[in-house]
């Protein structure tokens, strides 16, 4: 059975590389009837915490990117988090060191930054150099029970090639010259993540190594450590890293890493799974708007871009509109309500109409329609009422020459759309201003602003009485 897992770090918000990966993984079993695993790899006992741990559990699930085995929801392969597997890491680096694939190291932090600046002034390759390998086992163990500090390091073969085949990116090789002896035990009896990381996928049954290309340089000690356990090699396929605008890796200094971050701003779920898996794979025939049982349908290992996709989010913008657009409208009602005013949601019915095609996130709509939820305008400057070769005078006379119509309504009926495009047509025509220049100074007088969702509209929904008192309001202004 096809078993694959995402293992993030607790060690701050969730991370949307993690929900990237977590697209293809999750698919990758659906696709061949396999389960997902979720693990939280915790060694770092000083960033780590519960409550990052917690968010990334709902993060995931908000996505819809539920797994199969994991810390809350158990499995017969655990525990799930790494800090609560510390006697399975011990029990398996014991058995390297009776094996002779691993040995005790006790240089010094002193030591080691001594040897690393050396290396780099003669520009050699910088690594551990295996002093302490040359240590008789004997001697080893005597100063091992003599109570120094000591770590645990694999014995990386110094010559030929450590290769594997990577189902994205084809046969990958490393000269084992070059690849360190790594420490696989800290001096703390805790696991580096090489070691807990081949330790867990290999007892948790993971069949597909799927994670980003930025640990390929580590799959060859991965590998070794494989070998040298004698266990067979799970396939590995590498996802291409999601970049800047200018090509460098994703980062929250240039680009909003944070999941949390995406569902505040009113990122649509749906919409966000759709942009990750459009970074990695595109669907034949199914354009740019897919689902993500599209994705289930016809991802392909083979058929992931190796190319490094740049994270654009004026693109995410555009999908997440097509997202909203096609919601109906008591669904997106549902949506919006938390990023309305409290007093306005009874409003959202008549207020989804004038903003739909013009939503990119949820959260616009406070700034697009936020003139209708207020009792009266913030100071705006009432230059911006008067149109271009036009006069105060002229448009305050257009001001109130509307009020007057909306006047006229018999009392108890609301004007439509209709009433007020009717009256603010008939005023221009009498002041002998264009119809666009009429629009644009009603449009500052009733909302304070100049691009706004229909005014003909906005205005039926903000009424009567408060569209006349914003009117008489404006004309004042204008002395």
């Amino acid at each position: 059975m096809v078993r694959v897992r995402i293992a993030p770090s607790p060690t701050g918000d969730p991370h949307v590389g993690t929900a990237y990966v977590a697209v293809f993984n999750r698919a990758f079993a659906r696709r061949h009837g396999g389960q997902f695993l979720l693990r939280i790899e915790d060694t770092d006992r000083a960033r780590s915490s519960r409550e990052s741990e917690s968010m990334i559990f709902e993060a995931l699930r908000w996505l819809g990117l539920t797994w199969d085995e994991g810390p809350d929801v158990g499995g017969p392969h655990g525990p799930y988090r790494q800090s609560e597997r510390g006697a399975i890491y011990r029990e398996h680096g014991e058995l390297l060191l009776r094996a002779g694939k691993a040995y005790r190291c006790f240089c010094t932090a002193e030591r080691l930054e001594a040897m690393r600046e050396a290396q780099k002034a003669q520009k050699a390759n910088v690594g551990y150099d295996g002093l302490c390998r040359a240590l008789p086992p004997d001697e080893a163990l005597r100063r091992a029970g003599a109570g120094g500090p000591w770590v645990l390091r694999l014995a990386v073969p110094r010559e030929g090639e450590t290769e594997f085949e990577d189902r994205i990116r084809g046969k990958i090789s490393f000269q084992n010259a070059l690849v360190d002896d790594q420490v696989l035990l800290k001096s703390d009896g805790f696991p580096t993540y090489h070691l807990a990381n081949v330790v867990d996928d290999r007892l948790m049954g993971i069949t597909h190594v799927i994670r980003a290309e930025e640990w390929i340089s580590s799959t060859p000690k991965h590998v070794l450590l494989y070998r040298a356990f004698g266990w067979e090699l799970p396939e590995f396929a590498h996802l291409p890293l999601l970049r800047n605008q200018d090509r460098s890796k994703i980062s929250k200094r240039k680009n909003p890493t944070s999941l949390r971050w995406y569902r505040e701003r009113g990122y649509l779920p749906e919409a966000l799974v759709n942009f990750l898996a459009l970074m990695g794979t595109s669907i034949p025939g199914a354009g740019e708007v897919f689902s993500f049982e599209d994705v289930v349908r016809s991802i392909d290992l083979g058929r992931i871009n190796t190319t490094a996709p740049v994270f654009n989010l004026e693109k995410l913008d555009w999908l997440n509109g097509e997202y909203i657009r096609a919601l109906d409208p008591a669904e997106l009602e549902r949506r919006l309500a938390p990023f309305a005013p409290e007093e306005g949601r009874a409003l959202l019915p008549r207020v989804i109409p004038l903003v739909r095609d013009r939503l990119k996130k949820l959260s616009d709509l406070p700034a697009m329609t936020d003139f209708l939820f207020r009792e009266r305008l913030e100071d705006y400057d009432p230059a911006l009422l008067v149109p271009k070769k036009a006069t105060r005078d002229a448009t305050a006379r257009v001001l109130r020459g509307v009020a007057a119509g909306a006047r006229s309504k018999a009392a108890g009926v609301e004007p439509t759309a209709r009433d007020w495009e009717a009256w603010i047509d008939a005023v221009a025509q009498e002041v002998g201003w264009k119809r666009g220049d009429a629009f644009m100074a009603l449009r500052v007088a009733v909302t304070g602003k100049t691009a706004t969702p229909p005014l003909c509209e906005s205005m039926e929904v903000l009424g009567r009485a408060r569209t006349i008192e914003r009117l008489d309001d404006a004309a004042a202004r204008l002395g």
